[in-house]
């Protein structure tokens, strides 16, 4: 982390402002569109969702042939492929579970809450409590699958 580019922290803090902009000016960060689009009311969130997709998909199509590694981390452009395991469909569930109940998915809640959304807290509350355990469930499964794995 230490050989990051001066200006990966500014640019990563700006590019958030954008973000949460966007989500705002886009009314993303109002629970009441979320849920009216997963009730099939709103169609204006799938818009939304597959204009950021569609840019996204040409930035990863087009930077690697224009430059060999990430401006500001050096970093080669490389895919990190995941494996679709349990956890992965576990973790789905969950968050699917949790943004239909709250209305609003974590980087949607800040941008909502920067704008007057106070209620807001307590979805952010209940994501805060389901990462802790996971991390804790996590940490927890690491241990016994590592003494496991020294036993033999």
């Amino acid at each position: 982390m230490a050989d990051r580019h001066p200006l990966f922290k500014p640019l990563v803090f700006v590019g958030g402002i954008i973000f949460g902009f966007g989500l705002g000016f886009s009314h993303m960060a109002r629970p009441e569109v979320v849920v009216n689009f997963l009730l099939f009311e709103d169609l204006g969130l799938p818009f939304v969702m597959f204009g950021a997709a569609i840019v996204s998909g040409v930035a990863f199509a087009l930077l690697p042939r224009v430059r060999d590694a990430a401006p500001l981390t050096g970093d080669p452009y490389e895919r990190r492929l995941k494996p679709f395991d349990r956890n992965v469909l576990v973790g789905g569930a969950v968050f699917g579970v949790g943004w239909g109940l709250s209305g609003i998915c974590p980087g949607a809640a800040y941008a909502s809450l920067g704008v007057g959304n106070v209620t807001i807290l307590w979805a952010l509350g209940g994501m805060f409590v389901g990462a802790y355990a996971q991390g804790y469930w996590r940490s927890r499964s690491g241990t016994r699958d590592a003494a496991a794995a020294g036993a033999d």
